[in-house]
């Protein structure tokens, strides 16, 4: 089974209206379609650029842009669920914060399927911004989503940094994660691609890295963000050398697309070079006595 999946390098805009939006979005989305791309992966808080359609008195409010967003949250479903139906493909939206309790978020990255069916993985572990200064909050649930290419996984960003949350997913069956995310240093964008690469070295899986870019000066909360979008595999025969299948321009707008074999995961931990996914217990058994 072969695959073509499709990740972001997305701008921020400063929208004139709702329609500019559903516009935008819809040229991103027809755009890796027309290339083939059943798999479409979006980055962490690409949804913050909505938050441009209320005055400066909210989008330069870290609190208020959060409140206001909210009334937007059905027709943003509503939106990703209509295109992934339309073209007929798989769509991580990257981010939405979503108010689940009395001015309780979370940063939540809904899963849309082409028969209308849609889930989501809330983020688990909140950087320091995202805990000291936007007071969002982490969700409770690992998930694991059956598609027509397997089980997919996501990890919001930071939570790609810890390599326990990656490890109950590929056991569970998944293949292949995507990590949508948000940086706003080369050094963060670093730390979530050395993460992408060392859960896709251990797991002997792909990891999909999706990249919000480019500056929004009239934003509290996304006014510099930079990255590169990637593909990351094995480090194994069968796969590229150096575990990087496809890589974007860093802070390019762009998809990077790649065609992947969820199936040839399976493969290479049975007669690989190495098997980092069948060993991973045995480091268990030399650590007992480390005082």
């Amino acid at each position: 089974m072969i695959v073509r999946i499709a990740t972001a390098q997305y701008d921020i805009s400063f929208l004139e209206n709702w329609q500019a939006y559903e516009n935008k979005i819809e040229r991103w989305v027809a755009k890796a379609a027309a290339q083939d791309a059943r798999i479409l992966l979006f980055p962490e808080y690409a949804s913050m650029e909505l938050a441009s359609l209320f005055g400066p008195d909210i989008y330069s409010s870290l609190s208020k842009q959060l409140a206001a967003m909210q009334s937007l949250h059905e027709d943003y479903i509503s939106l990703f669920q209509t295109l992934a139906r339309k073209y007929q493909c798989i769509i991580q939206s990257g981010t939405f914060p979503v108010n689940v309790d009395a001015g309780i978020y979370r940063n939540r990255a809904y899963l849309f399927m082409p028969d209308g069916r849609f889930d989501y993985q809330d983020k688990l572990i909140m950087t320091r911004f995202e805990n000291e200064q936007w007071l969002i909050k982490g969700g409770n649930e690992l998930k694991c989503f059956d598609t027509d290419y397997g089980k997919i996984a996501i990890n919001i960003c930071y939570d790609s940094e810890f390599p326990l949350l990656a490890r109950k997913q590929v056991e569970a069956g998944c293949t292949v994660i995507l990590v949508p995310s948000c940086t706003d240093t080369l050094a963060g964008y670093h730390r979530v691609k050395i993460g992408c690469q060392a859960r896709a070295l251990e797991n002997q899986c792909y990891v999909v890295q999706a990249s919000l870019v480019g500056n929004a000066a009239w934003s509290e909360a996304v006014d510099i963000n930079i990255g590169a979008a990637a593909i990351y595999t094995p480090v194994d025969r069968g796969f590229p050398d150096n575990g990087i299948l496809a890589i974007g321009t860093i802070n390019a707008v762009q998809w990077v697309i790649a065609e992947i074999s969820p199936n040839g995961c399976a493969t290479v931990r049975e007669q690989g070079q190495v098997f980092n996914y069948r060993d991973w217990p045995l480091q268990y058994t030399h650590i007992s006595n480390v005082q």
